[in-house]
C-alpha cells in the first residue's frame, strides 16, 4: 500500500487486518505445535499401521473363507510340513 492509502484506511479496516493477522498467527502456532508433538505423531502412525494390518488380515480371512482352492492348498501344505517334521524327528 502506498502512504496515501495507509492514511485513508478506516479504523474498521485496520481492525479487520489485525484480526486476520491474529488468525494467521494462531494457525501458524497450531501447525508448529502439531509438528513438534512427536508422541502424537508416533501414536497416529501406530494407529495407521494397526488399521492397515487389520484390513489386510480381514481381506486374507475373507479370501480363505471363500476360496476353496486356497483352503485345499493350505491343508496340503500343512500336511506336507507335518510329514517332513515327523521324518526329521524319526531320523
Amino acid at each position: 500500500m502506498s502512504e496515501a492509502d495507509e492514511q485513508t484506511r478506516t479504523a474498521e479496516q485496520i481492525e479487520a487486518d489485525i484480526e486476520r493477522t491474529r488468525r494467521e498467527l494462531a494457525d501458524t502456532v497450531e501447525a508448529l505445535a502439531e509438528k513438534t508433538d512427536v508422541k502424537a505423531q508416533a501414536k497416529a502412525k501406530a494407529n495407521e499401521a494397526k488399521e492397515n494390518v487389520s484390513e489386510k488380515a480381514d481381506h486374507a480371512a475373507g479370501v480363505l473363507k471363500t476360496d476353496r482352492r486356497a483352503q485345499v492348498l493350505i491343508g496340503l501344505g500343512g500336511a506336507v510340513a507335518i510329514v517332513l517334521l515327523v521324518r526329521r524327528v524319526r531320523s
